[in-house]
């Protein structure tokens, strides 16, 4: 069993590197922008401070904190008019821009040309000294931000007849304003630049295959195994920062799992220790009046959604108008909770016992007709096998028979089902955890979805996928030791 253990953690390494993969592509083609978000969530963005130096600064700190000036991957496959270097432009939709300019054209050098040339213009236009009176100050401010504006435009679009439209509004600004006169020389470069991207075209370089290799110096590997400095990589927790308050996910993982692992472990207890006497006694009293009734009664629990019935116990038990037995949401009293309690901690478990005693239900209560006919079904399926009868032949008691011989063979589908405990331990109930309110990991994931928190919403898929992998390690580990016949050697 050893070895196959080993054999099987092995095999581990190009699952784990395939889930990292997926859960990589996800992350960086999420639509929001993790700078953007990151400068929001630490409070570094402000609608006077947009455009500021001190702001693109921070920014661009930030943007390589997070390793986003470097290339995607370890290897890029493109064609001979691409550059390499692309991944160096920070403004994404400028980058896509220069992408499509390149395609057209074919040579990367004019279309960098054209490029830096708008930045130029776009760098002396702002720092422009207007010296007006007061009265034609706010018409200068007006056709001087227009002026920017089509800059700005400039930069992020690549269709022939808007750019003429661009650049025709442009000169006639310039004609029109004798303040402009100072970028003329600048606007004339532009112009020039532009006209030689189809003057200077090689287009057939964009026909041509090439390979880039970026070495280890890429975001793949410093997402996945840090930079050896302040990112530790994925491989060692490191799962970024939160987008909505920029603490580390991590740390907020850590923070909520004990919750909702806490919920599963007691809930899925609960339903094996209730499940599986009642799968065994309903496969024993096959097709009575028991038999029929209880799947009756348990067919129409499991029919019913966990948010009504968790709504129901609400309603009916932690309702002032009705049952006020336990409390509506959360997991403690604020006021009467001593933080210095450890959660194993008597007094701890006391006070948050009744706060558990609906979420448990509710989450519990589902699984006993799953579980049940499952057990019934694999009883069944056992105490019709020959040595079964040749164990009742030679005059062992029934309940032997049963809970020696047919238990122990009959529980391999319930050991399958146990691998799920793993990846929802993790991910916790999302709809239990909201309608109770409690601080799991299930009402953080709705949270994240909701204000689009992508490094959460990754960090749980990528543990959700080892966790699987690790349940089902268990699983199959667990077959040898219930069923003798079953050999990993």
């Amino acid at each position: 069993m050893l070895k196959y253990t080993i054999e099987r953690l092995i095999t581990f390494i190009p699952m784990l590197i395939a889930i990292s993969l997926i859960a990589f592509i996800i992350s960086i083609m999420a639509p929001a922008d993790p700078v953007e978000r990151l400068s929001k969530a630490a409070g570094t963005e402000g609608s006077a401070d947009e455009q500021s130096s001190a702001s693109k600064k921070i920014k661009q700190e930030l943007r390589k904190k997070l390793g986003l000036d470097l290339p995607i991957f370890y290897v890029s496959i493109s064609n001979l008019a691409s550059s390499d270097t692309l991944h160096k432009i920070q403004d994404k939709y400028q980058k896509t821009n220069l992408k499509a300019l390149t395609h057209q054209s074919g040579n990367w050098q004019a279309v960098s040309n054209y490029y830096h040339a708008l930045l130029k213009l776009e760098k002396n236009q702002k720092s422009l000294q207007i010296n007006s009176s007061q009265e034609d100050l706010i018409k200068i401010t007006e056709v001087n931000n227009q002026f920017g504006f089509e800059i700005g435009s400039l930069l992020e679009t690549s269709k022939k007849e808007i750019i003429d439209i661009k650049l025709t509004k442009m000169e006639n600004l310039l004609n029109d304003n004798t303040f402009l006169n100072e970028l003329d020389q600048d606007f004339d470069y532009v112009v020039d630049c532009y006209k030689k991207l189809s003057t200077q075209s090689t287009r057939w370089k964009t026909f041509i295959p090439t390979i880039a290799w970026y070495g280890l110096n890429n975001q793949y590997h410093v997402w996945l195994v840090g930079n050896g400095n302040d990112r530790r990589g994925v491989i060692r927790g490191d799962f970024g920062e939160s987008y909505i308050d920029g603490q580390p996910i991590a740390r907020k993982i850590w923070n909520k799992i004990g919750i909702s692992f806490a919920l599963a472990v007691i809930s899925i207890l609960i339903a094996y220790i209730v499940s599986i006497p009642i799968g065994i006694y309903s496969a024993y009293k096959k097709d009575t009046f028991f038999d029929k009734g209880m799947s009756l009664i348990l067919f129409i629990l499991y029919s019913m959604p966990s948010f009504f019935i968790g709504l129901l116990l609400l309603l009916g038990f932690a309702n002032p108008d009705n049952l006020s037995w336990f409390p509506v949401s959360g997991i403690q009293d604020p006021s009467s909770f001593d933080p210095n309690w450890s959660w194993w901690h008597w007094d701890a478990l006391k006070h948050r016992a009744p706060y558990l005693i609906l979420p448990i239900i509710t989450y519990t209560y589902g699984s006993f007709a799953f579980l049940s006919r499952i057990m019934r079904i694999g009883m069944i399926d056992i105490v019709s096998q020959d040595y079964i009868r040749t164990a009742r032949a030679k005059g062992l008691g029934e309940n032997k028979v049963i809970l020696k011989h047919a238990l122990r063979n009959s529980l391999l589908p319930i050991i399958t089902v146990f691998a799920a405990i793993f990846p929802s331990s993790i991910g916790g109930s999302v709809i239990i955890e909201v309608i109770f309110s409690i601080p799991g990991m299930g009402l953080e994931i709705y949270n994240s979805v909701l204000n689009y928190d992508y490094p959460m919403i990754v960090a749980v898929f990528t543990l959700v996928g080892f966790l699987t992998m690790v349940g089902y390690l268990v699983s199959d580990l667990l077959y040898a030791v219930v069923d003798p016949r079953i050999s990993y050697k």
